[in-house]
């Protein structure tokens, strides 16, 4: 894939993100994102880094040729459509992954609610003389009272979570 060759070739001509950044006026993280897969350069950055680098730009996109071959710019254009359709698919899909963690989140807290108020504070009615009672006792009422602190505002943020991470059309 394109983000290890940058960063195979980059190691191999012992440069490093920074050194590149400065070849090529874009600061590191830029650099850190192509070869963390996160971002893709355009087909004119992707001529200047195999410039910069004195690699082909088919070596960058993963191409082994027997004989070297000027590299077109419309080839080069799709290659990273294709990259970027990967990106997009795989941002879709972590972004599916969140949301349903999200609403698994706000149907845990419900359930957890819901049968809170339907044992209505039982630790109440305990025999604390019997030591594994009050220990029971103690720890129930622990999580009774953080839950009923903290269940609202981690509620609201995996609600604004799922408003924000729905598709977009």
């Amino acid at each position: 894939m394109l983000s290890e060759n940058i960063k195979a070739v980059r190691k191999s001509k012992g440069l490093s993100q920074a050194e590149l950044a400065v070849r090529l006026n874009v600061v590191r993280q830029t650099i850190s994102k192509w070869e963390q897969g996160l971002s893709v350069p355009d087909s004119d950055m992707l001529i200047s880094i195999s410039e910069a680098l004195e690699t082909p730009v088919s070596v960058l996109l993963g191409e082994t040729l027997v004989k070297p071959e000027a590299d077109s710019l419309k080839s080069i254009s799709e290659k990273l459509e294709i990259i970027n359709l990967q990106l997009a698919r795989r941002k879709d899909t972590r972004r599916k992954i969140l949301r349903g963690l999200l609403i698994t989140l706000c149907l845990a807290i419900t359930a957890a609610a819901a049968v809170l108020i339907a044992l209505n504070s039982p630790y109440l009615g305990w025999d604390y003389s019997d030591p594994e009672t009050a220990v029971a006792g103690a720890a129930f009422h622990l999580f009774e009272w953080l839950f009923v602190r903290l269940a609202p505002f981690i509620l609201a943020a995996a609600i604004a979570g799922i408003i924000l991470t729905r598709k977009k059309t």
